[in-house]
């Protein structure tokens, strides 16, 4: 079941950056904002990122977390996180699970090899856990500045 706007987002436990454990339950209170992207250390990732890096402090007035998503391993997540002083941390989402219930996976064409990969997308969860905007086939120019209004048009 995937999840939909303006429903609760399944409860998920999940491993990330730090050594810690990121389990949606227990962010209620704050916004949360999933960023999806295909793979670490890539060019468009490493921007993305950055992006989110820049305007950290914003979000974390406006009360709402941030968390990258992707399928790779929590050890090159760790290099990733550190290399770029990323101030938020990274879920290995290595079994799928958040990819299938954000419906995120996606048939690509690489190099003339067909594959299924992440479609770069973001969502925004609202304190309660509610699904409340979601960016899909994400174009990374400008984009975290799109969510930070959708966080504060959240109030």
């Amino acid at each position: 079941m995937t999840v939909t706007i303006s429903h609760a987002v399944e409860n998920f436990f999940m491993p990330a950056t730090g050594l810690k454990d990121i389990k949606l339950s227990a962010l209620l209170g704050y916004n949360v904002v999933l960023y999806f992207y295909p793979k670490d250390e890539t060019p468009g990732c490493t921007m993305e990122g950055q992006d989110f890096s820049a305007h950290y402090e914003a979000f974390k007035k406006a009360r709402t977390l941030i968390f990258g998503v992707s399928r790779d391993s929590l050890s090159t997540h760790e290099q990733f996180k550190a290399k770029e002083s990323f101030p938020f941390e990274l879920i290995s989402d290595s079994d799928e699970h958040l990819c299938q219930l954000f419906d995120v996976l996606k048939p690509k064409n690489i190099a003339g090899k067909d594959i299924i990969g992440v479609e770069r997308s973001t969502f925004l969860i609202d304190k309660h856990g509610i699904l409340r905007k979601e960016w899909r086939g994400v174009s990374v120019a400008g984009h975290v500045k799109e969510v930070l209004q959708a966080v504060s048009d959240l109030g």
